[in-house]
């Protein structure tokens, strides 16, 4: 360890940050878990300045125990020195922690927190870890989500919590009605995610019990259920007291004179919390319904938030008025941006995504099975054409109504995955993310891209192997310079390869694919060599379908999965039809 080495607590980020001020002097025997570069508030003689520094950041609880275990040298630094010391006495003078050592990282500048501040806020987050341990949290948080979660613990009454898309809103909110186990939770979503939440709550929230779209207060309980229904049966809901209410993709109920909006307002809880990744989606009135819905009053009348912040700001440009909003809105809304966590985020993370379907895709899926396997499914040759038109009619059914009947609209609320794949794609609009949206049907692209020129007015391109190689040309060079809109649609098989599309971070795969490793090389457009942020891959499933048997298949047996899995479609046949029929059929009970 060299003398100029520095150790700061992150408290926005819950981590070390291990560094000098020269990077070829960075110490490579500590746990670190990445190497980046972050703008801190650095002691410059009398002065502090914001500057740019190289290090290595560590996990809260890894550089606590390196710090706990390691061995004090004469070299080290004051903020080392200090820090060491009260790893090993936690009840030392905190007011003798150098300012390097509580020095705050910050986007747009720097800022100092106190050193009694800092050290509460590491104390507090060693002490949420345990509990969420204990408590059943089955998954290891970040950095900036275990400050996510300190925050809106802190933050009493409740929050918005505004994180780009693929940050972990979900599990920050999983984590939050841990900290709160002794209380009954309610989950209200989109209906086309409410399996996903179910899951989600399965796979990193054991200590929380499901227990349906009902009311069922108990310790630790989390009910799951939709706008839908919020709507259609109001009293199941508000004769309830909750510890906390999450309303999931929250912008869907913005507008304070609907049903929906005034009946999550009279339900009773401890804690509100809306989640979107569109705050303000079309004007700062969305603002103020987000913030009522959560902390009624704290931004005022609807009336008064108008004439103080929405003319100024929109009609006026005021830039005073939009500053005195930011300050305001600073212990309401916890936003970050993948820009901000950016060293946090893996180079590439694979998001999957459960989507409920509709009555008429289960109407339609069980119409198709129900014809193939009555008519039979023949032998040889005729069997093998057999089973994969059946496969292809099951995933169209998956994909969306419309078009398996081969019908133009209308589209929306008729499947669950293209209700969940038009609210992400809201989102990248409004970010103005780079996103890719690949399906492997020409029939589903032009949907998608009709229905967003419906929608925003705008002309999505649709990438596939029709076109011309200019018009091909003209479509990649015009989303890659930003000359075309941010979003783009394209044909898994006809622009999978070949093709650089670094300006998205954001790929969805609408559909799957038999071969995983299609689907990977369609991800390489955007994660590749010049790719300079990480890149965040969503896989849409439609839950207990054909869709899911397979994923969940590949650890079982050979079979259908494994014949999909290696592109080979000769293994299909060695599935009777007993067997093939328990792969194919609905399971929509099923939480893997």
């Amino acid at each position: 360890m060299t003398a100029d080495s520095q150790l700061t607590y992150l408290p926005e980020r819950a981590s070390w940050f291990l560094w000098t001020p020269d990077p070829a002097t960075l110490d490579s025997g500590v746990p670190a878990d990445t190497t980046a570069t972050m703008r801190l508030a650095i002691p410059d003689g009398d002065k502090i300045v914001a500057r740019d520094v190289s290090g290595q950041e560590m996990s809260l609880h890894e550089g606590w125990r390196w710090l706990r275990d390691r061995e004090p040298a004469q070299t080290d630094s004051d903020s080392l020195r200090a820090w060491t010391h009260l790893a090993r006495d936690p009840d030392a003078d905190t007011a003798l922690l150098p300012v390097a050592a509580h020095c705050a990282v910050a986007v747009d500048g720097a800022h100092i927190h106190t050193a009694g501040a800092t050290t509460l806020h590491l104390h507090s987050a060693l002490r949420l870890t345990d509990t969420l341990v204990g408590a059943g949290l089955a998954a290891r948080l970040r950095g900036y989500q275990l400050a996510g979660v300190q925050w809106l613990t802190g933050h009493e009454g409740g929050a918005v919590l505004a994180d780009d898309m693929g940050l972990g809103k979900t599990i920050q909110t999983l984590a939050l009605m841990l900290g709160k186990s002794e209380e009954a939770h309610l989950v209200i979503c989109p209906t086309s995610v409410s399996t996903n939440w179910e899951r989600e709550i399965t796979r990193h929230a054991p200590g929380l019990r499901i227990v349906g779209d009902r009311c069922e207060p108990g310790s630790g309980t989390v009910t799951v259920t939709t706008y839908a229904r919020l709507r259609r049966d109001p009293a199941r809901f508000t004769e309830c007291s909750w510890g906390v209410v999450a309303f999931d993709e929250a912008q869907q109920i913005k507008n304070p004179r609907t049903l929906a909006y005034r009946t999550a307002t009279a339900i009773r809880a401890d804690y509100r919390l809306a989640i979107t990744g569109t705050p303000v989606e079309n004007e700062l009135g969305d603002l103020w319904a987000l913030g009522d819905l959560v902390r009624p009053g704290f931004l005022g009348t609807r009336s008064r938030f108008r004439d103080r912040y929405v003319i100024p700001i929109q009609r006026r440009g005021s830039t005073t008025a939009a500053e005195r909003l930011a300050t305001h809105t600073r212990d309401l809304v916890l936003r970050r941006t993948k820009a901000e966590v950016a060293p946090e985020l893996p180079a590439r993370q694979v998001i999957d995504i459960a989507c409920t379907i509709t009555d008429e895709q289960r109407r339609l899926y069980d119409r198709a099975l129900a014809e193939s396997f009555d008519t039979g499914l023949g032998f040889g040759a005729t069997r093998r054409t057999n089973v994969l038109a059946l496969l292809t009619r099951l995933k169209q059914v998956c994909n969306h109504p419309a078009q398996v009947l081969g019908q133009d609209g209308p589209l929306a609320k008729r499947s669950g995955k293209f209700d969940r794949v038009s609210d992400m794609l809201d989102e990248t609009l409004t970010t103005g993310t780079g996103c890719l949206v690949f399906t492997q049907y020409t029939a589903m692209g032009r949907l998608l891209a009709g229905d967003l020129a419906e929608r925003h007015g705008i002309t999505v391109p649709f990438l596939h192997g029709g076109l011309r190689p200019t018009s091909r040309d003209r479509i990649v060079s015009d989303f890659q310079d930003g000359t075309g809109p941010s979003i783009l649609v394209l044909s898994l098989r006809a622009a999978g390869f070949g093709l650089n599309l670094t300006r998205a971070t954001t790929v969805i795969h609408y559909d799957r694919w038999w071969n995983p490793a299609v689907e990977d090389q369609a991800s390489d457009r955007a994660h590749r060599i010049g790719q300079d942020q990480p890149v965040t891959v969503y896989t849409l499933r439609a839950a207990g379908t054909v869709e899911d048997h397979i994923a969940t298949m590949q650890a079982r047996k050979r079979g259908l999965a494994d014949a999909a899995l290696t592109g080979s479609d000769a293994d299909l046949l060695t599935l009777g039809d007993d067997e093939l029929y328990e792969v194919l059929r609905l399971n929509l009970g099923a939480t893997p």
